[in-house]
This record gives C-alpha cells, sequence and structure tokens, in this order.
C-alpha cells in the first residue's frame, strides 16, 4: 500500500555540506530580475535537510521536500539523490 501525502513543496539543489549527524545543508539557486535595473540577479538559499541514513556527500544534487518543522530551522527531508558527485 503506497503512503499518500498532501501536497509538498520540492526543491533541486546542491548538497554543501555533511558534517552534521543526519542533517545536510542543501543551496538552492534561484535566478531573479532586480526590480530597478532588470539584471538577472542569482540568489541562493541555504535549508537544512534530513538526511535519514547519512547517505549524502557534498556536490551531490539533491530533491528534497517541505515537511514538518524537525529542529528549530529543519524543515526539510530528502526525497532522492538525483546524482553523485564526481
Amino acid at each position: 500500500m503506497e503512503v499518500v501525502r498532501n501536497h509538498r513543496k520540492t526543491r533541486v539543489g546542491v548538497v554543501v555540506s555533511n558534517a552534521m549527524d543526519k542533517t545536510v545543508v542543501v543551496a538552492i539557486q534561484n535566478n531573479v530580475r532586480h526590480p530597478l535595473y532588470k539584471k538577472i540577479v542569482k540568489t541562493t538559499k541555504k535549508l537544512k535537510v534530513h538526511d535519514e541514513n547519512n547517505e549524502c556527500n557534498v556536490g551531490d544534487k539533491v530533491e528534497i521536500a517541505e515537511t514538518r518543522h524537525l529542529s528549530k530551522d529543519k524543515y526539510f527531508r530528502l526525497v532522492k539523490i538525483i546524482e553523485k558527485a564526481k
């Protein structure tokens, strides 16, 4: 039987740190048009993600999904590793 979850936000990012136990830091990059100068500016948001099996390494491309708060600032979980670091 498959578990059905509500629609949750999913993101794709790159792991930048795996120093913590069961937690990785993922950088999400976004291109935004500057409101005054109309130039495309890259913005980066770092999110803490729950990695139950400590399977991510720095440089991995991962898919993450929103979940309930697991700690003070950890509210995403690892869905899958899209591409391993070379």
